[in-house]
């Protein structure tokens, strides 16, 4: 036995004798080009002891800079919440740590209640009838969801809201490439979706076959203001009354199936807003790391994912469904999987192959924890705050505000000012203002900008505190102008 695998030389003489080759180089030299081929040593260093490997590790990690180091307003679809003991103490569980596709429902009636009450919370905070249990994180969740719109379609253009998620546009994108489709990107006006020009986009004429397969916008937007989400599906479902423009002929009508309007929802905004399913959404999507999830740089977490249920066979991912057996026991099974492994891959909607199972249960706990009027609690303090901190950063000289929209929990500036010079100012006070908007969507128009968060972890003193720091910070690039 080698140290890794359990297959032995006779095994492996045996599986090759299977398949008709003598060695595995000649295995390798049959299936791998000639061109790709590394035929020198590696270039890595030699090996080194556990301890060294230790020490190198944890000097990688002093480099980091955590929200615990830090009086960090950063957000931007990740969020510095307070995330409960009991959630540690109910994840650490063996029965859930290491949570799979339960194959076997008679074993794993534990795993499968989890997916069923996390879908059920889920449907009830979107108002949406169906849910999976669930997408890797929220881009991905958006691109699952345009391939959904795809498939009951076949149209072949998305167009979206400038408002939307900058990596939710990439990744949709990314997979249009594949589909063959493409992406309209439509602007604001005044931080919110500009209506004419979203119902342009959507039903501009084309040749047969083509059109708008789906119309995605977010809720609230990147921009932190909260869009007319009622309005948006409307004008996407070609009833121009609602959206405040004139009617006429759109290529969907022809093809006889309206787009597939989908929204990107942040969940705790979802205490406070109407849910989407109220407001005429299809598909709503967003990322779950809010919910009792941390940041841990980036990841994991997991995608929302909840629909009408005429969607319900052409969603992504595995749903989780109550029965009852021979004995009329309730019970759990698996409904639904359109993963490639189960089903033919030519009739597979999804290609997810492992379980973010952990992260949602992590959601429900949080969730359940909070309860629905604890959930309504917390949106209503973040708008208050929020609104506090808005109005305090933007009375400071060289600060305004980017927009004059309703926000819940994210705003955004204008600063008269370098936003890279201010922000390093503030990190070496200790803090983190917020996001830098042109250098994560890399638009011209977002020169100036700066994203702010608002947590429950950021008090009334932290927000005084900020005021501070950053109005000192705008002073002293005023100061290094004027000198130069």
């Amino acid at each position: 036995m080698s140290r890794y695998t359990s297959t032995t030389p006779a095994d492996l003489d045996a599986m090759l004798a299977a398949i008709g080759v003598g060695s595995l180089q000649e295995l390798f030299d049959s299936q791998i080009p000639e061109a790709v081929r590394t035929r020198g040593p590696l270039a890595l260093p030699g090996g080194r002891t556990e301890q060294d490997v230790y020490e190198h590790l944890r000097s990688l990690a002093a480099r980091n800079t955590s929200a615990e180091d830090e009086l960090s307003f950063l957000g931007a679809g990740m969020y510095d919440h307070y995330v409960p003991a009991l959630i540690d103490m109910l994840t650490e569980r063996s029965e859930f740590l290491t949570p799979y596709t339960p194959y076997q429902p008679e074993i794993s009636q534990g795993g499968l209640q989890v997916m069923f009450e996390y879908q059920t919370a889920i449907s009830e905070l979107t108002g949406l009838p169906v849910s999976n249990a669930s997408n890797y994180e929220g881009p991905s969740a958006v691109a699952a969801a345009g391939y959904l719109a795809k498939l009951h379609n076949g149209l072949d253009r998305f167009v979206v809201s400038a408002g939307l998620h900058p990596h939710s546009i990439e990744t949709l994108r990314t997979y249009a490439h594949g589909y063959g489709m493409q992406v309209v990107e439509v602007p604001l006006s005044d931080g919110v979706t500009d209506p004419r020009e979203w119902a342009s986009a959507i039903h501009a004429d084309g040749p047969a076959g083509t059109g708008t397969s789906a119309a995605i916008f977010a809720q609230p937007n990147f921009y932190g203001a909260v869009e007319d989400a009622a309005a948006l599906s409307a004008a996407a479902k070609d009833r121009p009354a609602a959206a405040g423009v004139e009617g006429g002929h759109s290529a969907n009508g022809a093809e006889g199936r309206p787009p597939v309007v989908i929204c990107q929802v942040d969940p705790i905004a979802l205490g406070v807003l109407r849910p989407p399913g109220a407001c005429g959404v299809d598909v709503a999507v967003g990322e779950g790391q809010p919910l009792g999830n941390r940041l841990d740089f980036g990841g994991p977490s997991f995608g929302l994912f909840a629909a009408r249920e005429e969607y319900l066979r052409r969603m992504p991912g595995r749903i989780a469904g109550e029965t009852h057996d021979v004995e009329g026991r309730r019970g759990f099974v698996l409904t639904l999987q359109t993963r490639e492994q189960h089903i033919r891959r030519e009739k597979a909607t999804s290609n997810i192959c492992t379980s973010q199972a952990l992260n949602a249960f992590a959601g429900v706990v949080y969730l359940s924890w909070l309860g629905r009027r604890g959930l309504v609690e917390l949106a209503e303090l973040l708008l208050a705050r929020t609104h506090y901190a808005r109005e305090t950063l933007a009375a400071i000289e060289g600060v305004e505000k980017l927009h004059e929209r309703p926000v819940v929990r994210e705003f955004a500036l204008r600063l008269q000012a370098d936003v890279g010079a201010v922000r390093r100012r503030c990190i070496q006070e200790g803090v983190n203002p917020g996001v830098d908007l042109q250098r994560l969507t890399g638009r011209p128009e977002d020169r100036g900008g700066l994203l702010v968060a608002i947590t429950e972890r950021r008090s009334r003193a932290d927000i005084d505190r900020l005021a501070a720091v950053l109005s000192a910070a705008m002073a002293a690039e005023r100061e290094a102008a004027v000198a130069v």
